[in-house]
């Protein structure tokens, strides 16, 4: 999005103190992914951003916001302002003053990334889109979603996601979202939420913020989901497995490379559809985006050919077989318990002489932590199913337990054709490093 640097400095209470009013388009926190033309806005957290203006500048940014001085020796705008992460907040205000109606918030404990790309894929057969890259999220991910929109876009979908109680009201406040999506509310997160009940009234955040002629997207599957309906004012269309709901699939299928097909009804119509993204839980996922996308005008067959297309953020379900014959079922980029059993299920699903799955800790639990880490080996030894347990004892005395990434690479040199291999876990154990050496 072009926005004039005065406006900036006037959305964020600031002063435009050196340099010319220029135009910049977009915005980034990176000093290492600043296209030419954007905003560098400086975040001050275990390093502070400002000690980066001038790379930032060097790499093409016109722009800065400072909560410092501005620098003399950078030939660029500065644009002052009290707090640079709050003034990222504004400039977000900013430009949704400047976009369509069509905003799509999407939250939930489980599936909200895979849910948005999906959506953006079929929202793409219809409207120019704009969507949240890989999973900016937060309070700074979010905003710099909607300043990095082309000019010309239509429809935007943003994610969601909460650290506790008031987090997402406060992204709908900078989003303003007319369409909300809930996929689950499961108990991950509980070290910062406390409980299951928490979460909900988290989650139920988004469909609060809905206007009255916008439209909640609810999981018919979950109860808690489904019983936000009394939270908003909007139109609810409910999606899922149960024949109630008003988008669902029948006739679900799915492929030796984990893609699933089945036949597609909703209110506009019904249609075949095939996925391009792999595993029988996303399924859910794409009624969803189905619902969200027929509730804005897609045609039923522009949903199909959306769907088919879609891409993943990376590290979710990526699968490839290494030159020794070795199949790599990749879903490092995070795990809980609920994704991580269904991951399992997908690697049950798979041919393959043995199934390993390499594991790391599902982070964030709380005191429910030992018993889930136990639970999910118990399912993985009645699917059939190898553990090696990466740096966490929770796993329990059905894996085998290792140190760290190193020694779950050593740990699989007895690989040979045939063998499929899991990889997954939470951010923090990053494990497609695993993957990485796997080939």
């Amino acid at each position: 999005m072009h926005i004039q640097a005065s406006e900036i400095a006037d959305a964020v209470g600031g002063e435009l103190t050196n340099g010319e009013d220029v135009t910049v388009t977009g915005a980034t926190i990176d000093s290492r992914a600043v296209a030419a033309g954007q905003l560098f806005v400086p975040i001050v957290a275990a390093r502070d951003g400002h000690d980066f203006i001038g790379s930032a500048v060097a790499a093409g940014a016109t722009a800065y916001l400072t909560s410092q001085p501005p620098r003399a020796d950078v030939a660029a705008a500065a644009i002052t302002c009290a707090d640079t992460a709050t003034a990222l907040a504004d400039v977000g205000r900013l430009v949704r003053r400047r976009l369509p109606e069509r905003v799509v918030g999407v939250t939930g404990s489980v599936g909200k990334t895979s849910t948005k790309d999906l959506l953006a894929g079929v929202l793409a057969t219809t409207f120019v889109t704009a969507a949240s890259e890989k999973s900016f999220n937060n309070e700074l991910g979010l905003p710099l979603t909607l300043a990095n929109a082309p000019d010309d876009t239509e429809t935007v979908v943003v994610e969601m996601g909460a650290r506790g109680v008031g987090h997402i009201a406060e992204l709908c406040a900078i989003a303003r979202p007319t369409v909300g999506i809930v996929t689950r509310v499961e108990g991950v997160h509980l070290e910062l939420f406390g409980d299951i009940d928490a979460v909900g009234r988290a989650k139920g955040e988004l469909v609060e913020s809905l206007p009255a002629d916008g439209i909640a997207v609810l999981n018919a599957d979950h109860e808690r989901v489904t019983a936000m309906a009394e939270r908003t004012s909007a139109q609810v269309l409910r999606y899922g497995l149960t024949s109630s709901a008003d988008v669902s699939a029948t006739d679900i299928t799915v492929d030796a490379a984990l893609r699933a097909s089945f036949r597609l009804h909703t209110p506009w119509g019904s249609t075949q559809v095939s996925l391009g993204a792999r595993g029988e839980h996303q399924v859910s996922n794409a009624l969803a985006a189905a619902a969200a996308a027929g509730g804005l005008g897609v045609p039923v067959e522009a949903m199909a050919d959306g769907l088919l297309g879609a891409a993943l953020s990376g590290l979710r379900m990526e699968l490839h077989t290494t030159d020794a014959g070795v199949t790599i079922l990749n879903d490092a980029y995070n795990a809980n318990p609920t994704s991580m059993a269904a991951a399992l299920r997908s690697l049950a699903a798979l041919d393959g002489r043995r199934r390993i799955a390499v594991l790391g800790t599902m982070a964030e639990l709380g005191a429910d932590a030992p018993a889930a880490h136990e639970q999910i080996a118990q399912q993985a030894q009645s699917l059939g199913v190898e553990v090696i347990a990466v740096d966490e004892p929770s796993y329990g005395t059905v894996a085998r337990h290792v140190g760290d990434v190193e020694a779950a690479v050593a740990a699989l040199d007895d690989l040979t054709e045939g063998d499929v291999v899991l990889v997954k876990g939470s951010r923090v154990a990053a494990l497609e490093r695993v993957a990485d050496a796997l080939g």
